[in-house]
């Protein structure tokens, strides 16, 4: 294995709840209306110091999408997923973005934010982006 180099971010920024690695900054949201099996999840343009895990297709709530699962280098903790094809037309937008699971992430002002009884408990991405 190799030495591992992690990316700091300036500005407002999301980061691990269990190491603190910065993950993404807020002007990458697209969109804070996903949900994840633990509540709520944001859709990034960009996301920094994961890893990639193996792609498969899954059935969504807006339709059948081939995603990897997301790593924190700094822990190896699941931080979410990301969009690989989009199999319907209107979902294209996905592709090639990141989906952070709210629950497992700081906030930029260091709010930690827990996954309560009343979660959304369906499928795993939005209704509406």
């Amino acid at each position: 294995m190799g030495r591992l180099f992690v990316v700091n971010l300036e500005g407002k920024i999301y980061s691990c709840k269990h190491c603190r690695t910065h993950l993404a900054l807020t002007e990458d949201v697209v969109s804070k209306s996903f949900h994840c099996r633990h509540g709520k999840a944001y859709l990034f343009n960009k996301v920094v110091n994961v890893t990639v895990g193996e792609a498969d297709d899954r059935m969504m709530m807006t339709g059948l999408h081939t995603v990897a699962d997301i790593f924190c280098v700094g822990c190896g903790s699941i931080v979410g997923w990301t969009y690989e094809t989009a199999h319907e037309k209107s979902q294209k937008y996905k592709e090639g973005k990141s989906v952070l699971e709210r629950y497992k992430l700081f906030g930029p002002d260091g709010s930690n934010y827990w996954v309560t009884h009343g979660a959304h408990l369906g499928g795993s991405d939005a209704d509406d982006a």
